[in-house]
């Protein structure tokens, strides 16, 4: 039997209401991993035609987020982090290509934070990482792709203040 968005989110709660902080989150990575695994729940919380930001559920007591996301074609961003928040991106169809970022200096009201990067890695179907607060990565798709992603709050009703890449050789000046 398909998993449902409904067992879903109850299991998410529970991880995070009996493992508060990082293992909580580690243990929804987990249930990440094994709902992008189910081919029916998929198919029906993110199908193709999926939105590029679409909120599947929202947690009343705890405030964590479910979305869905779907992009077509090309699409990146730069180094960010999810402000106070935390996120799990799983990877559900298609390929991302994940960059981490080192942090010189975080944003501040005038001037954007400072980041260079440190690695890539390929996010392939049924993948699932942990951006734990703080964490800076940028995601760059170069085909259509589809996305569950588990926010620590709804990242629409944070403000988050932006992060400028920088060469390695500016980072040692």
């Amino acid at each position: 039997m398909a998993i449902t968005l409904e067992q879903f989110a109850a299991d998410c709660h529970d991880a995070l209401k009996t493992h508060p902080g990082t293992p909580g989150r580690e243990r929804v990575k987990d249930l990440v991993k094994q709902v992008l695994a189910d081919p029916d729940f998929v198919a029906t919380y993110i199908p193709a035609g999926t939105p590029e930001r679409h909120l599947l559920y929202e947690d009343a007591e705890l405030g964590f987020a479910i979305l869905a996301h779907g992009y077509v074609g090309p699409k990146g961003s730069k180094p960010h982090d999810h402000g106070p928040s935390w996120a799990i991106y799983g990877q559900a169809a298609g390929e991302t290509i994940m960059t981490a970022w080192d942090c010189l200096a975080r944003p501040t009201d005038g001037a954007p934070g400072k980041a260079v990067a440190n690695h890539d890695y390929v996010m392939k179907p049924g993948d699932a990482y942990l951006y734990d607060i703080g964490v800076l990565h940028s995601p760059e798709r170069k085909t259509d792709t589809r996305l569950l992603r588990i926010e620590g709050l709804n990242m629409a009703k944070v403000k988050r203040f932006p992060y400028d890449a920088v060469a390695v050789s500016q980072a040692a000046e």
